[in-house]
């Protein structure tokens, strides 16, 4: 028994004087899942532009302007008088409605209600965060979004598909300075 508890205790000795070395990383994916995963984007991306551009074709109506951010835009009632646009920490209030490019509308504003945001203090889509930041208080707005911009690959899980381009009409209520430098 006490040679068992001399070894028992010479073990330890030998196990905590070893020095431990951290593993590296094993991938087991070589790059060609990523690759792969950029070329179907790009492909999602190209046929969400060509449905764009066909909706944008069909409606005479507007006039649109291209984004720096990826997507493309129209006035509905612009205000031409030199108004300040909201930047970050700005309260804004809007309302929206969102429709398909069939112009189903797949949320109209009464369900969507009246709608608070702090610019870029709190989550929203990012197209429509970009998006109000181009707008000035009274100004309406439909903004055409690809999926990226939107709800993306997973949709909403209720009625926005996946890698779905969806339409928001946006009217910008009021904005609230926050910042006395704006």
């Amino acid at each position: 028994m006490k040679n068992n508890l001399v070894l028992l205790v010479l073990l330890l000795l030998f196990v905590s004087c070893v020095k431990l070395e951290a593993r590296r990383p094993v991938s087991h994916h070589s790059g060609t899942f990523m690759a792969e995963s950029v070329k179907l984007n790009k492909q999602i991306n190209a046929l969400q532009n060509v449905a764009i551009n066909y909706y944008i074709a069909q409606d005479s109506l507007n006039d649109y302007l291209s984004s720096s951010n990826g997507f493309r835009y129209a006035y509905l009632n612009q205000i031409n008088e030199n108004r300040k646009k909201p930047v970050i920490n700005d309260e804004v209030f809007f309302e929206y409605e969102i429709s398909d490019l069939d112009n189903t509308i797949l949320y109209s504003k009464a369900v969507l209600g009246e709608n608070r945001y702090l610019i870029d203090k709190e989550d929203v889509e990012s197209g429509l965060q970009n998006g109000l930041k181009l707008m000035k208080e009274n100004e309406e707005i439909k903004f055409i979004f690809p999926s990226f911009k939107v709800f993306g690959f997973s949709g909403n899980q209720e009625k926005i598909g996946i890698n779905q381009p969806l339409i928001y009409k946006v009217k910008l209520n009021k904005i609230i300075k926050k910042n006395e430098n704006n």
